[in-house]
């Protein structure tokens, strides 16, 4: 288990979130590599893979190949340009994701060191929750929450009390 450096209040949120609309008997694909909060997941009895880190915009196989009933993806769809085609190959008939929201005071951001680590998309909520129902999903459940930064400034006022992160579940539509 990795040490309690993460951003506990993130992944408590997003924990509760889990534990309030999945089992422990639920089969979890998490888009992306092993990381703290997946970690976290199996810590508290829940059966989680991970894709290894391919290039989720060109490779899908992952999402054939594995055997899951719910797919996560925690901060992974702002790094694709098409999440549509990857929540049309998902075979889950549950989603839990979330993504980082649109500041209006903020620019999205763009690492100048590792090209891997850029936000190609920024979602107001209403876009995201379109993006799933034209994936063929039905939201039955939403979190939005703050995430203040330990800075002095105009913009980390902002942050105390403007949501973030956005969390959703929602079950495919049959």
């Amino acid at each position: 288990m990795y040490e309690q450096t993460y951003p506990t209040k993130r992944f408590q949120i997003t924990l509760n979130f889990i534990e309030k609309h999945l089992s422990k008997s639920d089969r979890i694909l998490d888009l992306g590599v092993d990381n703290p909060l997946s970690q976290l997941m199996r810590s508290k009895g829940f059966d989680v893979k991970n894709t290894q880190g391919e290039d989720l915009d060109n490779d899908f196989s992952a999402l054939s190949q594995q055997e899951y009933t719910v797919l996560t993806a925690f901060e992974i769809f702002e790094h694709l340009l098409n999440p549509y085609t990857v929540l049309k190959n998902a075979k889950a008939e549950k989603i839990i994701l979330s993504v980082p929201l649109r500041l209006w005071f903020s620019r999205a951001y763009q690492s100048k060191t590792d090209l891997r680590d850029r936000h190609y998309h920024e979602f107001e909520s209403w876009q995201f929750d379109w993006l799933l129902e034209k994936s063929g999903y039905r939201i039955l459940d939403r979190k939005q929450w703050a995430h203040p930064v330990g800075k002095l400034g105009f913009r980390p006022i902002l942050r105390l009390f403007t949501p973030r992160y956005y969390m959703v579940y929602a079950e495919k539509i049959r």
